[in-house]
Formats: structure tokens, sequence, C-alpha cells
């Protein structure tokens, strides 16, 4: 018996052995583990928050009409613009040669450095010179100007020289590369290859696929090389990993450009962070791939355009870094909410676009109107959220660059052959809309969330902070990340997929044997299915959005030519012939695959609070597990639909709630944040929070508010409520 023991002890050893070794061996587990495209540059907290402690107002001074002179910086600081910008280093006024870095240090005012890399290497052709290369864009050519030594060396020499006349000044923030970088020209369709090193890409599939498994590539490959496919592909047929390859190339060469960038000016100027501005939406263009360029950069500026905001302050490192956004403005209500809403959600500040700001010499009078606003984030709530680290409420919403990619290809089919005209996902991207739907439910819930990158996934599993994982229409998954997934669910988590989830692999290869979740959801999709089996279009996705390419509204969008069926809970059925909000138990925890696309709530939630009710569909499985709001604002209704709440642990061991609206926002490749529909109305609230509180304060009157589980207060609805208290 002992020894029928010893051999069954043996082989289990032997078969975990092999396990082991199989998993360890996965060539894409290793390439995420090990490779220089994950590294990060320096991203020290303590060393960032030094360079750039607070809220910092810098205004990019394009007509900038009032000169630099003891009444301009006076007026400066008493509206609140507590921050100023450097270009090409250029410390002097113009022709006056005055001495603007004199002007900046003599107001005390923190100043970014832009374009320390120059223009015309990193950001090609502003403006409409663009259309002359269109050509170049969309064929299957070198970069101009392709990343290679000599670029490098040409960036750097101009590092070098940007540097040397701001690097001694005491109130230096940050440097910027350059704005509105891309591989490309922003995020336009773009197919060209990123590096003159033939070899390059071919070295890199083999870091990609492993030794020996990396496939054989003899052409760089066109969207038009798959398009023509994509109508009679089914799944187990269809094979997009030669387009999705080059991208992600493209994507990790820039990613690692930009890295080296910064680590030169690092050393030229050790105590600035260095970063971009201008960032993109996550695109398959341009190095937009927050998983990767956040890793590479220590300050960013980026437009609030397809969850960019989110998702950077969710792969932020303790928040360290100093992410800022554009300030365009378009009212004195919608200025004054993007002050509140972006200090709410951990941004460090605004680059104002001042352009119109003056008549003639004459500051505009709406700068008297919001500057108050300006001082209190600058000097009061702005150094209390020094060093805060975001709390969410157990939720996570997974971040998969491949299904962003593999989404365009599927979108783009609709336009045929003018996908190269093919401009503005941030209002036509499937995922880009799938990802705003399900922010926007939680939001409207109370319930605040993080995203979780693949590469964090794949590298440490996933965190036992969050109880549940949202998988937003992440088409694309690799065997490590459905083993992650599977390990969370199993040991309490629970999973909730809208649609399709793992139909396709990492590289965007459909699988033979369908989803590599089906066990976990308890369902089987079909590898023979096509695009006629999805959605009911002849489309794979749930919108033709050639038909719909200047939607003037959600519900233009999504009805115009479509001929999906809705669910009785009023969302589009994905495949078909499968079951709708499908629960499966697994391990300790569950499974929900919904098969339903979560878009329509962006016109829901458009319509007001009554047709908002329709996202208990989805958010009951969040909700029913107990994930509680930190605070909400008690019976709730029209009135105060639209509102959301952040939560943020202070350093001093306080925490800190905000609460302020959470309208539609727009903005567009160029920039922009601004609200749509915003409310202003000055209401009474009570605010419920899901414990007693202890020594609440109400930050931005002074007053004591003291224990308690409700407050009542008043609230001006395009402002912020701010309540501290002790933590724990």
């Amino acid at each position: 018996m002992a020894t029928l023991f010893r051999m069954k002890t043996t082989l289990v050893v032997l078969v975990l052995t092999l396990v082991g070794k199989c998993l360890a061996e996965d060539p894409y587990e290793e390439y995420l583990s090990k490779s220089e495209d994950f590294r990060p540059v320096k991203q020290d907290k303590d060393w960032a928050l030094a360079a750039f402690p607070s809220w910092t107002y810098m205004p990019w001074t394009y007509q900038w009409n009032i000169g630099y002179t003891l009444e301009s910086g006076h007026w400066s600081i008493e509206h609140g613009y507590n921050g100023a910008f450097i270009d090409h280093g250029d410390i002097s006024d113009g022709p006056s040669k005055s001495g603007r870095l004199d002007w900046i240090e003599k107001h005390g005012l923190r100043f970014y450095v832009d374009h320390v890399a120059g223009k015309g290497i990193l950001h090609l052709w502003g403006g409409d010179q663009v259309k002359e290369h269109l050509g170049e864009l969309h064929g299957t050519g070198v970069r101009k100007s392709p990343l290679n030594e000599m670029t490098k060396a040409k960036l750097q020499a101009l590092i070098t020289r940007n540097l040397q006349g701001v690097k001694a000044s005491p109130q230096r923030a940050a440097h910027a590369l350059d704005d509105e970088p891309s591989w490309g020209h922003f995020v336009h369709p773009t197919m060209w290859r990123i590096t003159d090193d033939d070899a390059e890409y071919l070295n890199w599939l083999a870091e990609l696929y492993g030794e020996n498994r990396a496939p054989k590539r003899d052409k760089w490959w066109s969207y038009d090389d798959i398009r023509t496919q994509l109508a009679t592909w089914s799944i187990a047929e269809f094979d997009a990993s030669p387009l999705m390859d080059q991208w992600s190339f493209n994507d990790s060469k820039w990613g690692n450009y930009i890295g080296e960038l910064v680590e030169y000016a690092n050393a030229i100027d050790p105590a600035t962070p260095c970063g971009i501005v201008g960032g993109q939406m996550p695109s398959p263009f341009g190095g937009y791939d927050y998983a990767k360029l956040m890793r590479k950069v220590q300050f960013i500026e980026s437009y609030n355009i397809g969850s960019s905001q989110s998702i950077i302050r969710s792969f932020n490192p303790r928040n360290a870094l100093p992410a800022v956004t554009t300030h365009f403005h378009k009212s004195e209500a919608d200025t004054i909410w993007q002050t509140w809403y972006y200090l709410a959600h951990g941004n460090r500040g605004h680059i104002g676009w001042v352009e119109g700001w003056f008549n003639g010499k004459d500051p505009q009078p709406w700068h008297d109107k919001v500057s108050s606003h300006n001082i209190e984030a600058a000097n009061k709530i702005g150094p209390l959220m020094r060093g805060a680290e975001w709390k969410h409420d157990g939720v996570a919403i997974y971040y998969n660059h491949a299904s962003i990619q593999l989404g365009w290809i599927l979108d783009a089919e609709a336009h045929g052959k003018t996908w190269v005209n093919r401009n503005n996902d941030e209002r036509l991207s499937s995922a880009a809309n799938v990802r705003s739907a399900w922010e926007n439910m939680l939001r409207d819930s109370g319930v605040q969330y993080s995203y979780l990158s693949y590469v964090d996934a794949i590298q440490d599993g996933i965190p036992s902070e969050y109880r549940v994982l949202i998988l937003p229409a992440c088409l694309c998954l690799s065997e490590v990340e459905a083993r992650q997934i599977r390990s969370f669910c199993e040991r309490g988590g629970t999973v909730i997929a809208d649609y399709m989830p793992g139909l396709w692999d990492q590289h965007g290869k459909g699988r033979a044997d369908g989803g590599i979740l089906d066990g976990l959801f308890g369902v089987e999709h079909k590898s023979s299915w096509r695009a006629s089996d999805v959605f009911g279009n002849r489309l794979w996705v749930e919108v033709d959005q050639d038909a719909n390419y200047s939607w003037k509204s959600y519900e233009e969008f999504l009805t115009k030519e479509n001929t999906c069926r809705k669910d009785p809970a009023g969302f589009h059925v994905a495949v078909r012939s499968l079951p709708t909000n499908r629960v499966t138990a697994f391990g300790k925890g569950k499974a929900i695959l919904m098969n339903l696309s979560p878009q329509w709530y962006n016109a829901y939630r458009t319509d007001g609070f009554e047709e908002s009710k329709k996202r208990g569909v989805f958010m009951q499985h969040v909700l029913d597990i107990g994930v509680i709001p930190q605070v909400h604002i008690e019976e709730a209704g029209e009135r105060e639909h639209g509102y959301t709440t952040t939560h943020w642990k202070l350093e001093s061991g306080r925490e800190i709630v905000f609460l302020c609206m959470n309208p539609e926002i727009r903005g567009t490749s160029l920039g922009g944040g601004n609200s749509v529909n915003l409310k202003t109305e000055r209401i009474p609230v009570s605010l419920r929070f899901k414990s007693s509180i202890r020594n609440a304060r109400n930050e931005r009157t002074g007053q004591l508010l003291g224990d308690g589980s409700k407050f009542s207060l008043k609230w001006d609805q395009n402002e912020a409520l701010v309540i501290s208290f002790d933590g724990g």
C-alpha cells in the first residue's frame, strides 16, 4: 500500500512539474515578464512630488497678449494661474529678450518645458501639412524620420540644448518631449513600420513568440490585406495576427524610444520628471497602448477621450506621477466644473489653451468669475491632495490592448476602401463606447473602479483587493490571461464579461476550439461562427460606423440601419444563439456572461434618471455580492442624476471624498474635455456614508461636521463638495 501511495505521489509530482514547466515556458508570459517593452523608467513617488507637488494651472501662452510684466504676473497670481510654460527651452520673451524665465521666477510660478525634443520628429506635420503625406501613412513603407540611432542622436542633441537654460531653475516642474507625439499622425490609421532596420521586427517576433516559434513574415501588411476577408472568415479561419503584431511592435519600439529619451533627459536634469503632452485615446495607432506607455513616462498631459484619464489614473503607480489635462474655456460654469472634476479625479493641474482669453490686451470678464476656484484648487484643496492615493470599491475594469486593436479591425470594415479616411475613433470605436458605458454604469451606481492592465494581470495575477473583474469587449485573451482570470474566480471573485470573451488570442487569431473562457462561463462559442452569427448585421460589430459616421445622438448611432435584436432588458444581444445574463458558479466565485453589449447605456443615461435604471441588468451582479459605495446621495432622483463621488486616502492618514457631476464629456484628438448639458443648480443633498465616519470636515468651508453616517449639505452642481474624515 505504501509503495502504491509513493507511486501515486511521484506521478502527481511529475504531472505538476510538467504542467509548471509548460506554464513557465509560455513564451508570451516570458515576454511580458522580461521584455524591455515593460521595464518602467524611474517613477519614484517622493521624487515626483518634490518636482510637481500640487495643483498647478499652466497657461500655454499662445496669444498671451498681456506680455511678461509686473502687472501680468500679478494678474496671473490673482486669478489662480500659478504655473507657466516655456517652449523649446527658450527662456527669453520673444524679440524683447526681457526674460520669460526671470518673470516666472519673480512671481513664483511652477513651469513645464514643452518640445524639449523639438517638433517635427516625434510629432510629424502640423495642421494641413499632413494631407500631402496621407499616402505614406496608409502605405506599408517606413516612417518618415524612422526611429533609429541617427534620429535618437538628433533628439538627444535637442534635449541637451533645450534643457541647458532651465535645468537650474527652482521653479521647473516637468519636461515634455513633444506635444501630440505619435509614431503615425495622432491616432490616424497608419500602416507603416517605424524603423528602417529590417531585422528588428523579426527579432521582436522571436521574443514575442519564442525562439523557433515565430511566424515567417516576408512582407509588411496593410489593412487591405485583411479587410476583404472579414465577411467570409469564420472565427477558426480568422487571422489578424500579421497586422496586430506589426502595431504591437510599433507600440513597443515607440515606448522604448520614449523611455530612453526620458532617461536621457533625467541624466541632464535628474530632479525633473519628463514625459509627453497632448496624449491621445487608447488606440491601435500612434503608440497609445497605455499599459506600455505609462511605464515609459514620468509626466503626462492627455486629452480626456476614450477613457484615457481613468486609465492613466489607474496605471499611475500610487498616483505618484504628475498627470494633467488641457483646459479649453467654453463657459464659466464649465470651466469651474473642469477645475473640480479633474482635481477630484487625481489630476495635478491644467495646461490652459489661452486663445480668446483677451480682448486685445484686456482680459475677458470671465476670468474674474472663475478665479476663486482656481485659487482654492491651487492653495487649499490641491495641497491637501498631495500624495493622495485612490480608493476604489473593489471593482476592476480589464484593459486588454489586443482587443482594442481587433475592435478597430472589425469596426473599420464598414468603410470598405474608404477606411483610410476614418478618424474620430473617440466617437465611433466599439471598444471606447463599451468602456464608456461600463464606467458610467458604475459611476451612476455610486461605485468607483480602477483599470487593471493585461501586463499587471500576467505579471502579478488579479489582486485580491478586487472583488469584481469586468471584461469589456475583451475579444482577445492569451492563455496566461485566461488562467489568471479563472484563478481569480476560483478564489472567490466575480467575473463579468459583456460579450465574446477570448474568442481570439492575443495576436488576433481566432480560436479553433471556441472561447478560451467557455468553461468558466458555462457556454460554448462555436469556432464556425461568422459575422452573420453575431449582433445581426452583416458586420462583426454592433454598429455600422460608416452609416453613422456623423451621428448626432447615441440613440441615432445605435438605431440607424441597425438590425440587432434587443433583449427585454433593452440592450443588443451579441451572439443570437446564446442565452443572455448567464450566471455560473466556479470555485468559490461566479462568472457572468451577459452576451449583451452595454453601449445602449450611453443613450439611456442621457435620457434621464428613469431610463438610466436600465443599467440594473448589468449592475445587479456587482451590487448583489455586497459591493457598497463609500458614499451616495440619499433618495437621489432626476435632479441629482449624473453625479459621481471619488474617494482618496491622504498622506495625513485621513480620507477624503468629492461629490461632483459626471456629465457627458466631449473632446477630440486636438484636445478638450468639456461638459455637455452640465447641471448648475444649487441643491440640498443628504450624503449617506456606508458606515459612520469620525471627525468629518467640509474642506471647502472649514465647517466641522462631527461624527455620523449622514450629512445634509448644499451643493452647487458644477462645483464639488469635499468632505474629509478620519481614516479607517
